[in-house]
C-alpha cells in the first residue's frame, strides 16, 4: 500500500521463505512483477517442504559478511568454531547480522553490533525461546573472537575475478558458483616470496609496496598478490597501479627490432647520442661507454644509449605497435623516450607481453575465471578451449628467449635466476629509483613482480635486479619445486652469438671506438656529461 501511495519502492517485506525463494531463483529487481513470482513460488515451496527444511536452506545461503556465505563458514569465520559448539551469545551476535551484514561484519566488537545483539537476546526472551536468566548469562559473556588469518588466496585476486564475472556476466543471479585458475599453494608461496623479501629488505630500501603475477603458458592466472596486506589496502596494485616499466619495456624494443631485420649478433654503439632534443644516458650517467655492442650485449647490461637508437632506426611506431599487439593497453605515443619505458603500464599487462615470447610468439589472453555455474549447476560460462594466434614469428621468440636469458645468466637480473631452469627474462627500474621491475618467465611460468611505494616516493638506489629479481626468483623457485625442469627453447643459444673471431674483431671495434671518443671528449667536454630527463634509470 505504501509502495502504491508513493508511486515507488519505498518499502519491502519477505517471510524468510520468499527470500529463500529470491535468492534461489529470482532476481534481485524490485518490481511488483518479481514480487507476485516471489509469492507464488513461495506458497509452492512451503507445500514441498518444512518450516525447519527451509530455515536450514536460508540460513546455509544467507550472506554473514566478511565474506562468509552460511551459517557453517560465518561460525568458522568469526568464532573459529562450527554451528553445533556455540554459545547463546554468539548465535545472538551472528543472527544480527544479515540485516546490515558489511557493516556490523566490519566491526564485529563495536557497540554498534553489541546493541544489536541485545536486541536480538530480548527478541528470544519475548518469542519465549530463551529464559530470562540464560539471557542475562549471554548478555554478560564477553566475546572472544577468532585470529584474522587473512585469506590465503588473496583478496586482491578475489576482488579483481569478482569484477571479471562482472564483465562475463553482466546481470549475473545472486548466487553463483565460480571456479577460478588460482593455485592456492601457489598462491600462499607467492605471497610468501612478496611478505618474506619485503619485511626482510624492504625498510632499508625504504620500499613498502610490492605486487607480483605468476601466469601459466594457457594465460591462466594461478597466483596474483596485489599488495602486501589486503587487510590495510584494498588497492590491487597487479592491475589497477600504472607505473613507469623503465628498461623493461626494452623487449619490445629489441623483438621489434628482430623483427625489422637485425639479429642479436647486430652490433650497434653505445655512446652519446641526440635524438631531437632527448640525450638519453646510461645508469653510469655518461661516464664509461662501451662503444661496439651486440644487441644481445645490450639488452644483457640494459645500455639505454643502444635500445634508444634502435628504437629510432627502426621506426617508434614499431616499437608502439609490437607493444599493443603483445599486450600493452596503455595508451602509447610515438615519441623517443617509450623505449625507455617512461609511459605508465600495468604489471599484468607487462606479464601478458613477455608471454607471448614465452609460448614461442602466440597471443595471449591472461584469464582468472574458469567456470560460472548457478545455485542448480548450470553451466553459466566456461572458458573456451582456444587455440591462440600466432602474432609473432617463433624463430624470432626463440632469439629473444637467447638474449633475455643472458639478462639473467650475465647482466642485470642475476638475482632473479632459478637453480636447474632457463629463466629469460627483464629488469627495469624508473627514474629515480621510484619504480622497480623484474619480468621472466620459464618453460613452466610467466611471472612479473614490482616494488615501490604509493606515493611514489623514491626507493633507495632500488634497481630491478634488487627486490622485484629476488622475490621472482623465491616465488618461481617454489613454484617449481619438483618440477622436472623442461628447457626453454632458444635458451642454450644465450653464450652462441659470437663465435672468438667474431668476438675479437668485436674488441678490435671497441678499442677503436675507445680511442676516438678521447679525441672526441676532448674536443667536445660537454657532449660526454650531456643528459636528459628519463634517460637515466638503471636496468
Amino acid at each position: 500500500v505504501q509502495n502504491m501511495r508513493s508511486g515507488r519502492t519505498v518499502q519491502g517485506a519477505s517471510t524468510i521463505t520468499q527470500q529463500l525463494v529470491k535468492n534461489l531463483l529470482l532476481s534481485p529487481d524490485q518490481t511488483l512483477k518479481r514480487k507476485a513470482q516471489e509469492a507464488r513460488l513461495a506458497m509452492e515451496l512451503e507445500q514441498m517442504l518444512t518450516k525447519d527444511q527451509i530455515l536450514e536452506l536460508y540460513l546455509n545461503r544467507i550472506y554473514f559478511g566478511a565474506g562468509a556465505y552460511g551459517i557453517d563458514a560465518a561460525s568458522e569465520t568469526f568464532f573459529g568454531k562450527p554451528p553445533q559448539e556455540l554459545t547463546v551469545a554468539e548465535a545472538a551476535l551472528l543472527a544480527s547480522m544479515p540485516k546490515a551484514p558489511s557493516r556490523y561484519a566490519a566491526a564485529a566488537a563495536s557497540k554498534g553490533t553489541r546493541a544489536r545483539q541485545l536486541y536480538v537476546l530480548d527478541q528470544m526472551v519475548e518469542a519465549g525461546k530463551l529464559d530470562p536468566a540464560e539471557a542475562e548469562k549471554a548478555r554478560q559473556q564477553e566475546m572472544t573472537f577468532a585470529p584474522d588469518h587473512g585469506d590465503t588466496f588473496s583478496g586482491h585476486a578475489l576482488d579483481y575475478a569478482y569484477e571479471q564475472i562482472h564483465e562475463l556476466l553482466p546481470d549475473p543471479p545472486p548466487d553463483l558458483v565460480v571456479q577460478l585458475t588460482l593455485d592456492l599453494d601457489l598462491q600462499a608461496k607467492a605471497q610468501n616470496a612478496v611478505a618474506s623479501t619485503m619485511d626482510q629488505l624492504g625498510p632499508q630500501k625504504q620500499a613498502s609496496e610490492a605486487a607480483a603475477i605468476l601466469m601459466d603458458m594457457n594465460g591462466a592466472i594461478r597466483a596474483m598478490v596485489g599488495g602486501r596486506n589486503y587487510a590495510s589496502s584494498k588497492f590491487n596494485r597487479a592491475v589497477q597501479a600504472r607505473r613507469q616499466p623503465g628498461s623493461a619495456f626494452k623487449v619490445f624494443v629489441y623483438a621489434a627490432a628482430l623483427e625489422a631485420g637485425l639479429s642479436p649478433r647486430s652490433v650497434r654503439y653505445d655512446e652519446p647520442i641526440q635524438i631531437g632534443d632527448w640525450r638519453p644516458r646510461n645508469y653510469d650517467g655518461g661516464r664509461n661507454y662501451r662503444g661496439a655492442v651486440t644487441l644481445s650485449e645490450a639488452l644483457a647490461e640494459s645500455l639505454n644509449t643502444v635500445a634508444a637508437s634502435v628504437g629510432a632506426e627502426i621506426g617508434i611506431p614499431k616499437v608502439t605497435a609490437l607493444a599493443r599487439e603483445f599486450g600493452i593497453r596503455t595508451q602509447l605515443q610515438n615519441y623517443p623516450s617509450v623505449t625507455l619505458g617512461t609511459y605508465e603500464v600495468t604489471l599484468l599487462d607487462m606479464v601478458t607481453g613477455y608471454g607471448v615470447l614465452a609460448t614461442g610468439g602466440h597471443q595471449v589472453s591472461p584469464y582468472i575465471v574458469q567456470e560460472i555455474r548457478n545455485s542448480r549447476h548450470d553451466v553459466l560460462y566456461s572458458r573456451p578451449k582456444l587455440e591462440e594466434p600466432q602474432i609473432y614469428p617463433q624463430d624470432l621468440a626463440e632469439q629473444m628467449n637467447g638474449m633475455l636469458t643472458r639478462v639473467v645468466v650475465q647482466g642485470t637480473g642475476r638475482a632473479a635466476a632459478v637453480r636447474g631452469w632457463d629463466v629469460a627474462g627483464k629488469t627495469g627500474t624508473s627514474q629515480d629509483w621510484r619504480d622497480a621491475w623484474f619480468i621472466g618467465y620459464t618453460s613452466k611460468y610467466v611471472g612479473g613482480v614490482w616494488a615501490g611505494n604509493d606515493n611514489d616516493k623514491p626507493m633507495v638506489r632500488v634497481t630491478g635486479g634488487d627486490l622485484p629479481a629476488i622475490i621472482f626468483s623465491r616465488m618461481m623457485t617454489a613454484a617449481l619445486e619438483g618440477v622436472e625442469p623442461v628447457p626453454l627453447p632458444g635458451a642454450s643459444k644465450a653464450d652462441e652469438y659470437l663465435n672468438s673471431e667474431q668476438i675479437a674483431r668485436l674488441n678490435f671495434y671497441r678499442r677503436l671506438s675507445g680511442a676516438f671518443r678521447q679525441v672526441e671528449n676532448r674536443r667536445s667536454p660537454a657532449l660526454s656529461g650531456a643528459t636528459g630527463s628519463n634517460g637515466t634509470a638503471p636496468g
